[in-house]
């Protein structure tokens, strides 16, 4: 699982919801989530942090903290 992963399964996120809402693929958010060897893009991130009603400055130093 990634950090996202872990966001996702904090706030209880509807994988599929955020989906939606972001006009990102289904299988797409279950690999950002899921592999740790996937790249996330700033866009991307930009988009799920909307998404689940997240600060995107926040999520992106958390998702990044180890860069």
């Amino acid at each position: 699982m990634t950090r996202l992963g872990e966001v996702f399964q904090r706030k209880s996120v509807n994988k599929a919801e955020v989906a939606r809402k972001t006009g990102l693929s289904s299988p797409r958010i279950s690999e950002l989530t899921l592999n740790p060897k996937t790249k996330l893009t700033a866009a991307e991130l930009y988009l799920i942090a909307k998404a689940i009603d997240e600060d995107p400055c926040k999520l992106l130093e958390y998702v990044c903290q180890d860069i």
